[in-house]
């Protein structure tokens, strides 16, 4: 693998400061050292990998057809995608096709720049990462269910503003212009 050009990506779920990367970030480039690989481009979602309109993502997979670098470092495979096996296998021909490979840390078999075991693997461990996605979200509806059934209301309070997306629109802002000229 020497002299190969590689990118590292990174992805957690959440946007807040409860998920960092960084816990991601610093082993991969280790494992970048460890195989003489040049890293040319680092790349960092912070959504599920449950849907692939990640932009960091896209704009990865779309430099990969660019052919910018030949392997893609991540921590595991449900870091990469947990779509499912259809779809993460689509993702993989993908990168195959431009010549890219994906190695992953925490599974050591994940390498698909050596072919036989390894892509057998990689069709059951796609199906674990989409069925972990599953569970995520029925223990979330289950955990909602509870909270309903305990009396909590969930969501915003009846008649509440939304004013994260009434700043984004600058309605607070010309608002709060309107009171200071007023």
């Amino acid at each position: 693998m020497e002299n190969k050009k590689c990118v590292i990506y990174t992805r957690v779920s959440k946007s807040d400061e409860s998920q960092d990367p960084i816990n991601q970030r610093e082993p991969l480039l280790h494992l970048a050292e460890n195989l003489s690989l040049e890293i040319v481009g680092e790349y960092t979602d912070h959504t599920s990998g449950g849907n692939g309109n990640r932009p960091e993502f896209q704009r990865m997979l779309a430099d990969a057809r660019n052919r910018k670098f030949e392997m893609i470092l991540v921590w595991s495979l449900d870091r990469f995608s947990r779509e499912g096996i259809s779809n993460t296998l689509g993702y993989l021909e993908q990168l195959d096709r431009s010549g890219v490979g994906l190695k992953s840390l925490q599974e050591s078999w994940l390498d698909t720049t050596d072919n036989g075991v390894g892509k057998l693997l990689l069709a059951i461990m796609s199906w674990v990462a989409s069925q972990e996605r599953q569970r995520i979200s029925e223990r979330t509806k289950a955990g909602l269910a509870v909270a309903v059934a305990n009396g909590k209301t969930l969501g915003r309070p009846s008649g509440a503003k939304d004013k994260g997306r009434r700043k984004r629109s600058g309605y607070l802002l010309r608002w709060q212009k309107e009171k200071v000229s007023a």
